[in-house]
């Protein structure tokens, strides 16, 4: 399949949903910072908060999405962002003291590889924080990889989910042997979402991107948009005060012992 395209204004619909998991995150992060960077930083909404929390930080945004890059450069100020990507971060480069992620690595295969020479690189109680979704077996997802490899567009979209986490005891057990002391949780929020067709308005901004880059005709693509759509219809019917979509998400903050 073709490469993520990004579109940060659909990224942006559902922006206090997707950013809660973050603010949560960081209010577990312990310390106070000098040098911070954001890995798979996006639009930089969330990573513009990162000054107001540790003014005496230098926060850095890095992502691979260079639309993501530009509106954030554009939008957000005391913040240096920056092209690059989270599979080939040279910590040296920054030497921070806390590496912070929100729902990114999921795009990262093997991710959880790179840990190590994050984690050698921060300072004696230096953190690494992230979370992810922890979806994958949704009926959102579910009902997408199904389509995607069904006969009329295996050929084009099929194959595993291009997104994919461990799950906590992973990240435990990983995170404890490269001596940090984790902490480690998951939470569902049961999100009530507005709107027509909502729970397909959210996946456009994420798990629909991969696809949306490998349908480039746009009949074809809006063909698969409407059957991907009614699919989601029956799996997420409206209620009288909206349309309610789990969403499992997995935090994790390590502090590097001494």
């Amino acid at each position: 399949m073709a490469a993520v395209q990004w579109d940060p204004q659909q990224y942006l619909h559902h922006a206090d949903l997707r950013s809660r998991p973050f603010f949560e995150l960081v209010d577990r992060i312990p310390g106070a910072p000098a040098r911070v960077v954001d890995l798979g930083c996006g639009p930089g909404n969330t990573t513009a908060t990162l000054p107001a929390r540790w003014p005496d930080a230098h926060v850095v945004g890095v992502d691979n999405s260079a639309e993501m890059i530009e509106k954030a450069r554009r939008d957000v100020g005391a913040v240096e962002f920056r092209l690059g990507d989270i599979a080939e971060y040279d910590p040296a480069v920054d030497a921070p003291d806390l590496i912070v992620s929100n729902a990114a690595l999921q795009w990262v295969p093997g991710h959880t590889g790179l840990f190590p020479a994050w984690i050698d690189a921060l300072p004696s109680g230096g953190v690494l924080a992230f979370q992810v979704p922890g979806n994958f077996d949704a009926p959102s997802h579910a009902l997408l990889h199904d389509l995607r490899n069904s006969p009329r567009w295996a050929e084009r979209v099929g194959g595993p989910h291009r997104a994919a986490a461990p799950e906590p005891g992973e990240y435990l057990d990983v995170l404890a042997g490269l001596g940090c002391t984790p902490d480690v949780w998951e939470t569902t929020y049961h999100q009530v979402l507005e709107g027509e067709r909502p729970v397909l308005d959210w996946m456009l901004g994420t798990g629909l991107r991969p696809v949306l880059g490998a349908l480039t005709d746009p009949d074809e693509r809006a063909t698969f948009l409407a059957e991907y759509a009614a699919l989601l219809d029956d799996a997420y019917p409206p209620r009288p005060y909206g349309t309610v979509l789990p969403f499992r998400r997995i935090f994790a903050v390590a502090v590097k012992r001494n």
